[in-house]
């Protein structure tokens, strides 16, 4: 070592994704960081896309809703490096 230091330039390029409900459940986790390739951003659709071919389980995940930093977001939302991405089912209401 020559006692410097390199910043880790890949600390951002990645978002933080939080399951909440049955989707936590088909998942098995809670929480996720989801890698970006550095310097990219995501659709909302995309990410729900890629999800759908992480986890099988989740067939359909278009149908699946986002919170991009606790803000409800549509499929159209650019979702950035160091975003937090919260994906739910819809709800219902009666």
């Amino acid at each position: 070592m020559n006692g410097t230091t390199t910043p880790n330039t890949d600390a951002k390029a990645s978002i933080q994704l939080l399951y909440f409900a049955r989707v936590a459940e088909l998942t098995g986790c809670r929480a996720e960081t989801y890698a970006l390739p550095a310097g990219t951003s995501i659709s909302g659709s995309d990410l729900l896309a890629s999800l759908g071919q992480r986890y099988p389980v989740l067939a359909g995940a278009s149908r699946l809703r986002l919170a991009v930093n606790q803000t409800h977001a549509k499929p159209t939302v650019v979702i950035h490096p160091g975003d937090e991405v919260a994906v739910f089912e819809p709800v219902t209401g009666g």
